[in-house]
């Protein structure tokens, strides 16, 4: 069985590595084509725990799709649950700090920081597509091998 979703899933894990590489390169050494290194941040984190952390997730994403790929993830159907939820939780509130900045011209600058905003719809994105993989590739509750 073909899994669909590993080009897309390689493709956001890509999108935020471009992010993240944005965000170091305006840190280290400023591109003039590229926004400012303020306009990447969407948080009071220091920029050396964001790293870290953005590194961490961008190598748990590469690692789940490299796993969905090769079949070494064990579907789970409670996973899948969980994810499906946590994933349009996940987007509801990204679209919604994204129409705040857009509908609020003097709206808090959290909410006017398009760039981390749009990434957080890629991240949603990408634990959707997680949560598809596991509620698709797993069988039904009460189905499992070898019960009768």
């Amino acid at each position: 069985m073909r899994n669909n979703s590993v080009p897309w899933l390689w493709t956001l894990t890509a999108l935020f590595a471009v992010r993240v590489s944005g965000q170091a390169l305006q840190y280290w050494a400023p591109l003039p084509f590229l926004p400012a290194f303020d306009e990447f941040q969407g948080s009071r984190l220091p920029y050396g725990i964001l790293l870290v952390t953005q590194l961490l997730i961008l190598g748990l994403m590469a690692r789940t799709t490299w796993r969905i790929q090769f079949r070494r993830l064990t579907p789970r159907n409670s996973t899948g649950r969980l994810l499906w939820w946590a994933g349009w939780v996940y987007l509801a509130g990204s679209v919604a700090r994204l129409a705040a900045g857009l509908a609020m011209p003097g709206a808090h600058p959290w909410f006017r920081a398009w760039i981390p905003a749009v990434f957080h719809l890629v991240l949603a994105g990408f634990v959707l597509l997680v949560a598809c993989h596991h509620l698709r590739a797993s069988p039904p509750a009460g189905k499992q091998m070898g019960s009768t």
